[in-house]
């Protein structure tokens, strides 16, 4: 998934969450997005747009939220007018949240809980109609004391939400954004957008990599081989990573309501990523040396032209077509690694160039004002890359090519809106994650086809509104791959017709709520559910890769008494089912475990807006 935010292009997903807080709008497209949107857009893109600044005076919003487990976060903005042409947006949270899970071991840490502290403004300056420009910055800060990971052969409990540690464990992640957008219109009938951004960005980490309270580290007067290191398996892992990202893309566009619009454009990327991955397998509780060492910095530049035509060549037919060519290169220097290096090979540095075109083709017929059918066809691709061991081949880019019909239609007089969709996706050299010698490693796997049916439903009807959605999903490998298995840190066969990971054959939504108005308030309860089928987090079946399904409920009672102030009082996981959220795999710092999902909180939430 390509992730965006106010048109900047976030390629890591570790540094998406700190920005979750005044949000204007999510924008969330399935499939290959191969034209305006290149890198890392096989699967789909998520787009997410902050408020800007505006010049109708002075408002802005407080919102405070109190639960139960500790939790308080209070998120505020608000919005300066400073003349006719200039504007400002400043907004920012502060999130701090204790854990769901008791740690019963003599750490003092408390995995699963954290603080987070992010800080935006916004500047907007607008002297005409023919000209606008942006200027974003924003500031975060993440201290948690990591995630908390149920050790799947615990000796002492069985309790999902009880662990026992002695390491200090903490993840910390401290960053910088900003962002310039310029919007120019040349002419009455043609406009430039032009925008570039910048992150600086750094993860450090610490875990107990054994998962215990009780595992002994290798003696002083043995050595950290691997034969003493399965007999002695208490370690601490430590890990950090910085990122530093440019991103500039031009684009030259149609204006207007004419039958033909168009847009061409270029895009650039460039960044630099260190990455340090240690391990102490002389101590138990906090990172003292390393004994199995990781230091490596990886260079990225992709660069890609584009263009994208719209048509609406009758008044009830359109077509448009895209088509984006893409060349990104990696250079990886490899400092350090564990075990004996190739021989002439410190620091090894490795390069590797990719390149594709992409696309999309797309037909809509307007049967009436208010239904519209679609089908199109797209590919997406996802640059290939360097392996962190140099002994290691080199993996290859990620294509997919998909095929969608669908309909969107609105009816009963526009109080019910009815999406439906058969799409079909053929995968080659799908991207996997995975360990061989205990060293993370990306591997292409088989080809793959997934195929499917969704259906997404909303309707209001005076003081009753709800929605329903429901996604029928396919996904199999089509030949016989050898991939390393993540549980045995061996190759394994993985047969043709295996399930592909991450993709539950049946997922479902419903909700349903009802305004009741006395007086000048509105109360208003809401019932939602969610269901997710069961569904694999690796290409291998065993109980440490299948993530069962789940149903879950959510209710929330919201009372307005006015348009300013609103008052809510929630509990998620109504029924306070135990549900699993991910299943993590060993790795060579630290052994994997399940995370549980949240089980039931309670709170309440006020906003005040002015």
């Amino acid at each position: 998934m390509a992730y965006y935010i106010d048109g900047m292009f976030i390629p890591h997903e570790q540094f998406i969450a700190q920005s979750f807080y005044d949000i204007d709008s999510i924008e969330v497209l399935r499939g290959p997005q191969g034209t305006l949107t290149g890198q890392n857009s096989t699967g789909g893109a998520i787009y997410v747009r902050t408020p800007s600044p505006d010049f109708n005076g002075v408002s802005g919003y407080i919102d405070q939220t109190a639960a139960s487990d500790d939790w308080y976060r209070t998120a505020a903005a608000v919005n300066v007018p400073m003349g006719e042409t200039f504007a400002m947006r400043v907004s920012g949270v502060f999130d701090d949240r204790g854990s769901f899970t008791k740690n019963i071991g003599p750490s003092s840490s408390e995995p699963g809980s954290g603080r987070d502290a992010s800080g935006r403004v916004a500047f907007r300056y607008q002297p005409s109609d023919a000209f606008r420009l942006d200027l974003r910055y924003e500031h975060f800060d993440r201290k948690t004391d990591y995630n908390a990971i149920k050790n799947r052969n615990d000796a002492v409990t069985s309790d999902p939400f009880t662990i026992e540690e002695d390491a200090i464990s903490f993840l910390n992640q401290k960053g910088d954004r900003a962002s310039l957008e310029v919007n120019v219109d040349l002419s009455g009938s043609l406009a430039l957008r032009a925008i570039t951004s910048y992150l600086d960005a750094e993860t450090v980490d610490q875990a107990d990599g054994d998962r215990t309270a009780t595992a002994l580290p290798v003696p002083g007067n043995l050595p950290t081989s691997g034969a003493n290191t399965n007999i002695y398996r208490g370690r601490v892992s430590w890990t950090s990573q910085g990122l530093k990202t440019s991103v500039s893309e031009i684009n030259l566009l149609s204006k207007g309501e004419g039958a033909l619009q168009w847009v061409v454009g270029a895009f650039y990327m460039n960044e630099e990523s260190p990455v340090s991955v240690l391990r102490d397998n002389r101590n138990t509780v906090d990172f003292v040396q390393s004994n199995s060492s990781i230091i490596t910095e990886l260079e990225n530049n992709s660069k890609s032209v584009f263009g994208q035509v719209d048509y609406r060549f009758s008044d009830s037919w359109a077509l448009d077509f895209g088509v984006r060519y893409s060349e990104d290169e990696q250079e990886y220097t490899r400092f350090m690694i564990p075990g004996p290096p190739p021989p002439n090979c410190f620091p090894c540095t490795t390069d590797v160039a990719t390149d594709e075109t992409t696309g999309r083709l797309g037909l809509k017929h307007f049967v009436s004002d208010d239904v519209m059918v679609y089908g199109t066809l797209s590919k997406g691709y996802k640059a290939g890359g360097i392996n962190l061991d140099p002994r290691l081949d080199d993996y290859g880019p990620e294509t997919n090519e998909m095929a969608e019909l669908g309909i969107k239609s609105t009816v009963a007089g526009g109080r019910l809106r009815v999406n439906g969709a058969l799409f079909y996706s053929d995968y080659k050299d799908m991207q996997f994650s995975a360990l061989s010698g205990g060293t993370p490693t990306t591997l292409n796997a088989a080809p793959a086809e997934i195929y499917g049916a969704e259906l997404e439903m909303t309707g209001r009807f005076d003081a009753l509104e709800f929605n329903l959605g429901l996604s029928w999903l396919q996904g199999e490998f089509t030949e016989e791959s050898t991939l390393v298995d993540p549980t045995t840190n061996a190759n394994g066969v993985v047969p043709d017709g295996s399930q592909v990971p991450f993709a539950p054959e049946i997922t479902a939504n419903a909700g349903v709520q009802y305004d009741l108005r006395t007086g000048s308030w509105t109360i208003t309860p809401r019932l939602q559910l969610m269901y997710s089928d069961e569904q694999l987090a690796s290409p291998f079946v065993y109980a440490a890769t299948t993530v069962p399904s789940r149903t879950l409920a959510d209710l929330r009672v919201t009372a307005k008494p006015n348009d300013r102030l609103r008052l809510e009082a929630f509990a998620t996981n109504l029924f306070d089912e135990e549900w699993i959220a991910a299943q993590v795999q060993d790795a060579s710092s630290a052994t994997g475990g399940i995370i549980y999902g949240a089980p039931r909180q309670v709170g309440v939430r006020a906003r005040f807006d002015f």
